[in-house]
């Protein structure tokens, strides 16, 4: 069973998206099985991360700032600016899937886990999402 989901991002940050998933697996009439979601951009990414301190998600960006910073003079892909290529890097360190069992129609995160879309360009953008639900 396919799904699609429209993400709209302010800018650059994780957006947490675990409500828009958990409903789709709610409503989706399977009791049990395994939910994949795909990020269909290579600018942005998923994640699955604490949900429950905002810190965390505030100090992974802070890293992701000073690991892959924008402007680095060895980047030849910059036609779409100079937050373009370290968007793709810091896609490339995270994920574009993510396969969450669930189990009575709820994902089967832990305590403090959420789903996150990482938006890695500076302007906010609307982001596709593919998800595939099976038993």
């Amino acid at each position: 069973m396919i799904h699609h989901l429209e993400i709209a991002t302010p800018g650059k940050g994780p957006h947490e998206i675990t409500a828009k998933v958990q409903h789709v697996v709610a409503t989706s009439g399977l009791g049990e099985g395994l939910c994949t979601v795909m990020i269909r951009h290579t600018s942005a990414s998923l994640t699955i991360q604490e949900n429950a301190d905002p810190s965390a998600c505030r100090d992974l960006e802070g890293w992701f700032e000073r690991a892959v910073p924008e402007g680095d003079p060895h980047f030849t892909h910059t036609a779409e600016g100079s937050d373009d290529m370290p968007s793709h890097i810091r896609a490339a360190l995270t994920s574009t899937t993510l396969s969450i069992p669930f189990q009575e129609g709820q994902l089967t995160l832990g305590t403090w886990q959420g789903i996150y879309l990482w938006e890695h360009r500076r302007r906010g953008s609307t982001r596709r999402l593919v998800l595939h639900l099976g038993s």
